[in-house]
């Protein structure tokens, strides 16, 4: 990056840097987790290097996304270093992972954008290689990392139309940006074309990585133990990762809807702080509300709220099937692979453009079915629930939708030349 460019956004920093530190412990009212390791996001009470590998994955999806990489590196005796920005993604980490993942794996916040807390970090940590998972691009990160002698990679990469337009706007120093990465391991073709428009070079296709997630042997007894616990029995069905405004959406429909006596209503919001909210708005729906965290649910509860971390696939192992969060919020979508890998149908309302390949490729397979408002999301999975061989149908499609989708870890690791 241009020398005024770095002075003027290090002074920058050091005004906005107060605030960050304030917006932490104000989101920290409904999210602990924003009030704890606060040192780390200012380069402090990290973990030592050297690492051979840093991986960035800002939160939840990321983290999810990348573990394929993470198991493969660990494989091939990498030490690494993992980091994050939101608590939901470090608890995610942790869960998958670990605190201290076996022998040479470590978790912890990356610093604020700033050049010189990033600096602290660098030196710290001393990676050979860095990989920042999707779209996470910053300025400081990306400079930083260049002048310390880290070969940076941007992985699993996907940039929409609206991200974009977006970075376009930043001209030059978009490109200078993109010009600081080794390269980029692309999503699709689409993905991999509008990174070389902005400026991007050594831009490959590699596939999506979500699609070599691992799923746990045990994930079927798993999703019995929770069924049994949630539903008692009962066909479930799940709104996985819901966005703010998602849940009134569907609950409103559901309660005037024959589907609320036809099957339990699991209700998982993406965010922690929204727990309280959707049991709130449950119960003044006029809906009998459990938790999960409950150590007994209600045998006739009609809504549970899921209301804990790490267990997404658990939910999704015994659903009927999964309306995907974030499509009928506007918001792209959340990631609708783990439930087609699961063999679970997946319902899509009209925003996907977080995942628009894979959600035309699953609707394309029957894995998925399209739908305009939370109405016709109820009125699918009743229908699913009335006629089992279609249901039945749509599973299988799921399933052989996310194999044939299976190989970008592999393409990915060729492409970074890393070896054991």
């Amino acid at each position: 990056m241009p020398l005024w460019f770095r002075l003027f956004y290090s002074a920058l920093w050091r005004l906005v840097l107060p605030f960050a530190l304030l917006r932490l412990w104000w989101k920290g009212r409904l999210n602990p987790g924003y009030r704890q390791h606060w040192r780390e996001r200012l380069g402090r009470a990290q973990p030592v290097g050297p690492f051979d590998v840093w991986i960035h994955a800002v939160s939840v999806g990321e983290a999810r996304a990348v573990l394929p990489v993470v198991r493969a590196l660990q494989l091939r005796g990498q030490r690494l270093l993992i980091t994050c920005t939101t608590p939901t993604g470090r608890a995610t980490l942790q869960s998958l992972l670990g605190q201290q993942t076996g022998v040479g794996t470590a978790i912890c916040y990356l610093p604020f954008d700033a050049p010189w807390l990033l600096q602290r970090f660098f030196a710290s940590a001393r990676p050979k290689l860095g990989l920042l998972v999707e779209t996470e691009l910053w300025p400081g990160v990306c400079d930083v990392a260049s002048r310390s002698g880290v070969k940076l990679w941007l992985i699993n990469a996907r940039l929409s139309q609206r991200s974009a337009a977006g970075y376009a706007k930043g001209g030059e120093l978009t490109r200078r940006m993109l010009g600081l990465l080794a390269g980029i391991a692309a999503q699709s073709q689409a993905h991999g074309e509008r990174f070389r428009a902005l400026g991007g070079s050594n831009v490959h296709v590699t596939g999506n990585i979500k699609f070599d997630l691992d799923i746990p042997a045990d994930i079927n007894e798993q999703g019995r133990s929770l069924a049994q616990l949630l539903s008692h029995g009962r066909p479930f069905w799940v709104a996985g990762s819901t966005r703010e405004g998602e849940e009134t959406l569907l609950l409103q429909v559901l309660a005037t809807h024959p589907l609320r006596q036809q099957a339990v209503a699991v209700i998982v919001p993406r965010h922690p702080e929204r727990w309280d909210s959707a049991v709130a708005l449950a119960r003044e729906l006029g809906f009998r509300v459990a938790r999960r965290s409950a150590v007994e649910v209600d045998a006739n509860a009609e809504v549970v709220v899921g209301d804990s971390m790490g267990e997404m696939l658990a939910y999704y192992a015994e659903a009927v099937a999964v309306v995907m969060g974030g499509t009928l919020a506007g918001t792209g979508g959340q990631n609708l692979i783990e439930p087609c890998a699961l063999g679970v149908p997946v319902v899509l309302g009209p925003s996907v453009f977080n995942f628009q390949q894979a959600a035309d490729e699953a609707l394309a397979a029957g894995a998925a079915l399209a739908v305009d408002d939370a109405k016709a999301a109820l009125d699918a999975i009743a229908a699913w629930l009335e006629a089992p061989a279609s249901r039945a149908q749509a599973a299988d499609a799921a399933r052989q939708f996310v194999a044939a989708h299976r190989g970008a870890t592999a393409r990915t690791l060729a492409l970074l030349q890393v070896t054991p």
